[in-house]
């Protein structure tokens, strides 16, 4: 079975050919330099990438994985959670595909693409998850907990009250001028810093509490960085990184194996951008080994938003019924708001 999965929830155009859930081409068409002078996504700019993006990127897709569009059976998509400019140019690139080769069009959710990314393709040596598990889905936009009975069937455990984790890091990385995306170059200027050179808060330690708060940890670098006369560099400067890490980190680590003990379940998976961080990648199996938790993350490619968990999800559906006959999907629009759960 062929499936060609679209992905364009924010900003990052992407098409993946998959056959029988192997993924044969991910391409991806990155906006980091339309947005790195703004230091964030800009909406308008962002859906404006897409219309020029899209369809080289299918054509793309196609052609590296040496299939002709009229041998697809099935065409997913990206409908929502996401910036609904940008959700429409793939939406309706994916519908003028399915109406020409009479296609099936399934509407993907974005967070469950992600959740389910590491159960397609594992990152080796790690054993494939099994249901149920427990999956931290954690980038710029999101911060989430959700038990997964089985596909389809989520339970959310918590969610961020404020900023998403990696929204916060590159909220930092712009305060210490380290430029857009922050996180990632906190990430690098970490690995030679102490993480135990300053003290930042952890929000909601609570026993119970599942959810998450990261603002708090931001206005605390603020302070910080307001009682210097200049913005730190050298070593100060990966030490405050490893520091700022080191607090997003532990509590994504303790919070989610807090939820692997409460349910006892055994597995646990991490996705979503901020999972290709790795002192969380690190910390979560090092953590996890001690309770006997299995972590599965997906490999790096894979992190990040793209085409193939799209393409990947809408093939676990089909393998479970088979895909309906004809283009039926005219009515499918994008939902810039969807929880998952």
């Amino acid at each position: 079975m062929l499936v060609l999965g679209i992905e364009s929830s924010c900003d990052e155009c992407a098409a993946s050919v998959v056959r029988d859930g192997a993924i044969l081409t991910n391409c991806i068409a990155t906006q980091v330099p339309v947005h790195a002078r703004y230091g964030g996504v800009v909406p308008e700019l962002a859906s404006r990438a897409h219309i020029l993006d899209v369809v080289p990127v299918i054509e793309a897709a196609l052609q590296q994985a040496e299939v002709e569009a009229s041998q697809l059976d099935a065409i997913a998509v990206t409908q929502g959670p996401g910036l609904v400019g940008s959700l429409l140019v793939g939406i309706e690139a994916a519908k003028a595909l399915a109406y020409c080769y009479d296609l099936p069009l399934l509407g993907m959710h974005h967070i469950e693409a992600h959740l389910m990314a590491a159960t397609h393709a594992v990152a080796a040596p790690s054993e494939p998850p099994s249901f149920p598990f427990v999956g931290l889905v954690v980038s710029g936009g999101h911060t989430s907990l959700f038990l997964a009975h089985d596909l389809g069937q989520y339970t959310a455990l918590g969610h961020t009250l404020d900023d998403a984790a990696g929204e916060a890091l590159d909220k930092v990385g712009k305060m210490l001028g380290l430029g857009y995306p922050g996180g990632i170059h906190i990430d690098k200027l970490s690995r030679d810093g102490d993480p135990k050179a300053f003290r930042f808060p952890r929000a909601l330690p609570q026993k119970d509490s599942l959810d998450f708060s990261f603002s708090g940890l931001k206005t605390s670098v603020l302070h910080h960085l307001q009682k210097e006369a200049t913005l730190p560099s050298g070593q100060a400067l990966a030490d405050l990184c490893a520091a700022v890490l080191e607090a997003v980190v532990d509590v994504l680590v303790k919070k989610t194996l807090r939820a692997a003990r409460k349910h006892r379940v055994r597995h646990v998976v991490i996705s979503g951008g901020v999972s290709a961080n790795q002192r969380l990648r690190a910390h979560m199996r090092e953590r996890a080994a001690l309770d006997g938790i299995n972590v599965a993350i997906p490999p790096l490619p894979l992190c990040t938003d793209n085409a193939a968990m799209v393409a990947g999800l809408a093939h676990a559906y089909l393998v479970r019924q088979a895909p309906p006959k004809g283009f039926a999907a005219f009515d499918l629009s994008a939902r810039a708001s969807w929880p998952l759960a």
